[in-house]
């Protein structure tokens, strides 16, 4: 473990550790929670919630001990036992308290608990709650947000598992969360020799291509004041909004309720100047009559 996390540090990659807040196989923890049922029958007497409490403490103690910098915590679990008292107050604290640094995150699904540095949406827009079991809309916080999803249909390696994402899929969830102002956690299964699909590989490629040439658009970006649809997404640095349009075949695109003073519409590419109207916070922008783009990025100048 400390060689990986030096690794990582010596090429200048951020390193959180996801801790899994349930844990089904210690007596301690028993009554297994609600999605603990393959395990369900055993002695329920032997649980000690004060005593796992302490466990994960100590386990917490010695991952921000003994391995160097930690840039962030990633808790999972606590659906499982949503009433329980998880005791996050003392947890996070102990956490700031090894290392002031270290982010705190808890996929928990609800409005953000005091200590916690980031909000977190599973699978799910911030507010959207598409998947039903996500965080509702008047949950959203003003900490920094991030979105986690998946390229395939599972966490991790699933044999059998056939959903998989194309490119385009892919670079809409990651526009669209910048457009919520999100970083992305985009999720690989590695298969049981640690390698990760070549289709999964494939993906990441093709992201990576496109961010080295789209990159300011997304990277170090807020959201874009409109919240992104299936049409478009917004992004913004500084004087700069960058308009993502997702159906590139329509004539023209209508936003309304645009906040900005929009002087200028160009291409990003070509920086070609293009016609738009804007009165009364609804901007009207002619879109190119033919183009080449997955994902075609306009850059509104705004005063």
């Amino acid at each position: 473990m400390k060689e990986l996390v030096e690794a990582c540090h010596a090429e200048g990659i951020k390193v959180m550790f996801y801790y899994s807040l349930l844990d089904w196989h210690r007596d301690d923890y028993l009554p297994v929670g609600k999605t603990g049922g393959g395990i369900a029958g055993r002695d329920s007497t032997k649980g000690d919630w004060n005593h796992y409490v302490q466990f994960m403490k100590s386990q917490l103690t010695e991952l921000l001990s003994n391995y160097g910098n930690i840039d962030g915590i990633w808790f999972d679990g606590h659906w499982d036992k949503p009433n329980e008292d998880w005791h996050f107050k003392e947890i996070y604290e102990l956490i700031h308290k090894l290392q002031p640094q270290c982010l705190v995150g808890n996929n928990h699904h609800l409005a953000p608990f005091e200590g916690e540095d980031f909000q977190m949406f599973e699978r799910d827009l911030p507010g959207e709650n598409t998947t039903g079991f996500g965080t509702k809309a008047h949950d959203v916080g003003k900490l920094p947000k991030e979105v986690c999803g998946t390229i395939a249909g599972s966490w991790g390696f699933e044999l059998k598992d056939r959903t998989r994402k194309s490119f385009q899929e892919v670079l809409k969830y990651l526009v669209k969360a910048a457009g919520h102002g999100s970083n992305l956690l985009l999720n690989v299964g590695p298969m049981p020799n640690g390698e990760i699909q070549d289709y999964q590989q494939e993906r990441l490629k093709e992201l990576g291509k496109w961010l080295s040439v789209y990159g300011e658009t997304i990277y170090g970006t807020e959201g874009g004041a409109v919240s992104p649809t299936d049409d478009y997404a917004l992004t913004k640095k500084g004087n700069q909004v960058y308009l993502h349009v997702f159906k590139t075949d329509k004539k023209e695109l209508l936003i309304n309720n645009l906040p900005y003073q929009v002087k200028k519409v160009s291409t990003f590419i070509g920086k070609k100047e293009i016609k738009f109207s804007h009165k009364n916070n609804s901007l009207r922008v002619d879109l190119p009559t033919s183009t080449d783009e997955a994902d075609l990025v306009l850059t509104l100048t705004i005063k």
